[in-house]
């Protein structure tokens, strides 16, 4: 089973403004460089969609109205969910701060896997007030495809053994991986949808697209056999440097501190996360270990969370003794979608993100070092 709250930040944001329903809203910064954290089904008729630079989003649906969002409550909401989720449901796994894949095997003999999951997504409304849609396969490719079917706040099931036939007319737009690159390759070799990637040979897909076409080819034969792993979140991530020799040179702990950050704020991309508290510790050569704690709006990005690490070294570095060791720690951890500061982040700066981040997911953390000036 596959649950997927439906505009999940714009449907919170209704919860607090009633006078939003039914109005295209828009999720994200004012400054005509921001781009849309998330929107509404009324701005998506007038073609916004997240990602989308805030001033294209404007321009598109000029009525829209923006509300710069508020991570704390989505994830005060996103772990309500989880909760309920979490008591009535065996196996759960938490793929982002909306999304929910569930291992219901078995319930019918009880139940019966509809009704328990139709159930359960009623509760869930009736506790939250929160839109939520699900999918029901055999597993999890199938259930998330069906679940973008169902929407908007309705449910699917697909039966086993039907999942080619559900698929077969679908664009290949629908299948998980499948991005801007894949489409357009896929888009040139004639294949528009499912139906004709079927029935494509395997070792065609290997040859045009690596192992990547293998399984974008299996997922739209609705063969999928990753389990749902038990969701278990973690709490903080941390790094910490002991000089050799216990030092005060500022230029070194500075730049120690940018590469600390930089190494962490691409974790919590890679991993899906956002952290919204930075703790800052020393210890000096006497063993004096002191910390400074701020919380933060939510974020991954190096930019704010480098700013906010050199101002707690400002205030918390006052004993101009020798410093035998630095370190940072991000707490406050929610998995998300929108992982690089959701709500100031500019469209350059995304971009160069996104560009970085693929160079060191594909060759390596090291093989692109971010040049700091103080």
């Amino acid at each position: 089973m596959h649950l997927d709250l439906d505009t999940f930040f714009v449907s919170v944001e209704r919860l607090q403004n009633s006078n939003l329903v039914g109005r295209p809203v828009l999720i994200g910064g004012f400054s005509d460089r921001a781009v849309v954290a998330s929107c509404s089904y009324e701005a998506r008729r007038f073609g916004v969609h997240s990602a989308m630079p805030m001033r294209l989003a404007r321009h598109l649906c000029p009525e829209g109205i923006i509300i710069r969002g508020d991570m704390e409550q989505y994830a005060k909401y996103s772990a309500m969910v989880t909760e309920i989720i979490s008591e009535r449901s065996p196996v759960v796994e938490k793929a982002s701060i909306d999304e929910h894949y569930l291992d219901i095997s078995g319930m019918d003999k009880f139940f019966g896997c509809r009704k328990w999951a139709t159930g359960l997504r009623q509760e869930i409304m009736q506790e939250t007030g929160l839109p939520i849609s699900f999918g029901l396969s055999v597993n999890k490719t199938v259930s998330k495809i069906a679940t973008g079917e169902a929407k908007p706040c309705g449910e699917k099931q697909v039966l086993n053994g039907t999942e080619k036939d559900f698929l077969a007319p679908l664009s290949i737009r629908k299948i998980p991986m499948v991005g801007a690159k894949s489409y357009l390759q896929l888009r040139n070799m004639g294949i528009s949808k499912v139906h004709t990637l079927q029935k494509m040979a395997p070792e065609t897909m290997l040859r045009v697209m690596g192992q990547n076409g293998i399984s974008i080819w299996k997922k739209a034969n609705g063969l999928d056999d990753n389990p749902v792993l038990p969701y278990a979140e973690q709490k903080s991530m941390s790094k910490e440097r002991t000089f050799e020799n216990d030092t005060i040179d500022m230029a070194l702990l500075k730049k120690v501190l940018a590469k600390m950050i930089d190494e962490l704020a691409f974790d919590l991309r890679k991993e899906r996360k956002v952290t919204g508290c930075i703790t800052l510790k020393i210890r000096y050569s006497n063993f004096d270990t002191c910390n400074k704690q701020a919380k933060i709006a939510y974020t991954s990005s190096e930019k704010l969370l480098l700013e906010k690490v050199m101002d707690l070294f400002q205030k918390l570095y006052s004993r101009r003794m020798l410093i035998r060791l630095i370190g940072v720690k991000l707490s406050n951890l929610v998995g998300g979608s929108y992982q690089i500061d959701m709500f100031n982040d500019v469209v350059n700066d995304l971009n160069l993100f996104q560009a970085v981040d693929k160079i060191r997911v594909r060759f390596g953390v090291d093989k692109v070092i971010r040049g700091i000036c103080f």
